[in-house]
């Protein structure tokens, strides 16, 4: 069987890293990754590639960046060129972002049955672009994986036929898991002149956060109080000190102890946040690592499609008030780090599981 991996970004990279592994143990699949270019930055792209020990793309879409519709639009024109050169059997995509939803859309429409990683994860604002890729990807899917019950259960409510679905586990703690011992031997620490757990990490570009002046000054206002207790790295998202030059913070978060750093590699930023005393993001996946790790996170977001990082691991929302992330940091920094807690099925099997799904149902 011809089975079409497509990643576009890289959270896609570390989610499709152990599902191509899987199938190629499988020997039943004939795995084709297809990297759309949604990150096409070297430092944003090839290093993951490196470290997560996938193979070199098959097909490359070089879509790269754009508005939200000629994004998706572009993938869809180029990977249905591809999808109608070659005759595939299943297609794989993961997460939600705009090369999943293109990339789904186009297998569906061509007959193509359509397996969807991550499925059933909700934040329920649609404001934010990545849930709407999220629902519309699930509402045309065949095979719906699930990483939490959470996310069983808003998929039940939306109607989705339970035959479809699946609660085979979070396929990104697969790749921590596997990764983590080789992240530990590496020198990044070392490399920065950091002490363990003597710092905090930060990951910032999402554009409720950067885009506009107000939520952009209260982060950087709290990071300036924050730093002065606790050395902050920060690898820089290049959008985000775009924004910060535009709005004229640049200069005040220079100044303070957040430190600006070039973007990691999965393995040197696994170690880094392994090692850290405090996460600071406004991202998906790194409320995840950081509840498997047992790290202390502070999302700066009103809301999560991950529930089960808020009851089971260490995340806490914070949103972008200044008050409410200065308080909880010094909550987070008073007590010891706790014994991580793994949410059901965090065990690294994820795909094994939906490799064994896909396996019993095509042959």
């Amino acid at each position: 069987m011809k089975v079409a991996t497509v990643v576009g970004t890289r959270p896609n990279f570390m989610k499709i890293a152990p599902i191509s592994a899987a199938l190629r143990r499988d020997g039943f699949f004939e795995p084709l990754l297809v990297h759309t270019g949604q990150h096409y930055d070297a430092k944003m792209s090839k290093i993951f590639f490196a470290d997560l020990g996938l193979p070199v793309p098959d097909i490359d879409l070089s879509v790269g960046s754009g508005s939200h519709g000629r994004q998706t639009g572009q993938v869809m024109a180029r990977f249905e060129e591809l999808v109608l050169k070659d005759s595939l059997d299943l297609v794989v995509v993961v997460g939600d972002v705009n090369s999943t939803l293109a990339a789904a859309l186009v297998a569906a429409k061509l007959h193509i049955p359509v397996a969807h990683v991550e499925a059933g994860l909700r934040s329920f604002d649609r404001t934010m672009p990545e849930e709407i890729n999220r629902v519309l990807t699930d509402s045309i899917s065949d095979f719906l994986f699930a990483t939490e019950r959470a996310a069983l259960a808003n998929l039940r409510a939306e109607g989705i036929d339970e035959r479809k679905v699946f609660f085979v586990g979070n396929v990104m703690i697969d790749s921590l898991l596997t990764h983590r011992q080789r992240a530990a031997e590496c020198t990044i620490l070392e490399r920065l002149a950091l002490t363990d757990r003597a710092y905090g990490v930060l990951t910032l570009h999402r554009p409720s956060n950067v885009d506009a002046l107000a939520p952009l000054e209260r982060i950087v206002t709290a990071l300036e109080e924050i730093s002065s207790r606790l050395a902050i790295i920060f690898p820089a998202h290049p959008r985000t000190v775009k924004n910060l030059e535009r709005f004229n913070l640049i200069e005040r978060l220079d100044t303070s102890g957040v430190r600006r750093i070039d973007p990691l590699g999965y393995v040197d930023f696994l170690r880094l946040v392994d090692c850290s005393g405090l996460v600071l993001t406004d991202s998906g996946g790194l409320q995840e690592e950081t509840t498997v790790l047992g790290v202390p996170c502070l999302t700066l977001r009103e809301n999560t499609e991950r529930p089960v990082t808020l009851s089971e691991g260490t995340n806490c929302l914070v949103g972008s008030d200044t008050h409410e992330i200065v308080a909880q940091a010094e909550k987070a920094l008073s007590v010891p780090r706790g014994r991580p807690r793994l949410p059901e099925l965090w065990d690294g099997q994820a795909a094994d599981r939906i490799v064994k799904v896909l396996r019993e149902r095509f042959s």
